[in-house]
């Protein structure tokens, strides 16, 4: 069996979104040909993302306006693992959060309010609304006790005019004036890849990690015990690869490539 088949013979697929589905609000080339064949071929899949700013139903509108319908339980965000893990850790805790609605809606289902006082957490996500005023805010609360979370350890993610600073950057001017490292809830943190794993209810050796990140998507894969396969579509370029000291189970164009139709593998090296 190739290399290639036996990546299609897996029962489960664990997908990135951005750089892999889509880039901004252009969905990719070979996406709708790849989520045909998950669909024809009966496999389990989920769309697993590290962006905290929508919620499942609000990820199915954006993928529906362009022109791909997927259903609500096929989609895991960070901002729904961060809710479920401070729901375990602390129920019925506080928090300050800079972020959009897909967290803020994440926390309040699971019970977590907001508190700009004192409270048990801030949380940071990416959002347009980020400014020196809820930096200031959160370094003074940070210091005063509250302990930090961040929904992903992203630096940057892919938008239509390039990249874009993400979580890690957003959270860093917090990390660095406070002195406290914040504790990244994303990808590559197993909690996610083990959440998704059970939803999907797939053995590890029977599934594949799909993105186009290697230090959040192929490592959180690789940890993990899936094949690996790292798209061109997104932040990483060919080159990038040899400067990681692990490497991904399969490289190629984009996931079109996956059921077959693409612009073929590229050369693993």
């Amino acid at each position: 069996m190739s290399d290639l088949n036996i990546l299609r013979s897996k029962k489960g697929f664990i997908c990135d979104m951005d750089g892999v589905i889509y880039r901004g609000n252009q969905l990719l080339p070979g996406v709708k040909e790849f989520v045909e064949w998950l669909n024809r071929e009966d496999k389990k899949f989920l769309f697993l993302t590290n962006s905290s700013e929508r919620s499942p139903k609000e990820l199915r509108q954006k993928l529906m306006r362009m022109g791909l319908d997927v259903g609500e339980e096929h989609f895991y965000t960070s901002a729904l693992a961060t809710a479920h893990f401070l729901s375990r850790q602390a129920p019925g805790c506080t928090a300050f959060v800079i972020g959009a609605p897909g967290l803020l809606n994440a926390l309040y289902d699971c019970g977590i309010t907001m508190n700009d006082v004192d409270p048990d957490y801030v949380i940071v996500g990416e959002t347009a609304s980020y400014n020196y005023e809820v930096i200031s805010k959160a370094v003074r609360l940070v210091m005063h006790g509250a302990r930090l979370i961040a929904t992903n350890s992203d630096l940057t993610g892919p938008v239509e005019e390039g990249i874009a600073p993400a979580c890690r950057a957003l959270v860093a001017p917090v990390e660095l004036a406070t002195g406290k490292q914040a504790y990244f809830m994303g990808k590559p943190n197993p909690l996610m890849m083990r959440t998704g794993l059970k939803m999907l209810d797939v053995h590890s050796e029977d599934a594949a990690m799909v993105g186009d990140r290697m230090d959040t998507d192929v490592i959180a894969g690789m940890e993990s015990g899936l094949d690996t396969v790292l798209v061109l579509s997104g932040c990483t370029a060919r080159e990038d690869v040899d400067k990681y000291p692990y490497r991904p189970t399969h490289i190629l164009n984009g996931v079109g490539d996956i059921p077959g139709g693409g612009q073929g593998p590229q050369p693993h090296t």
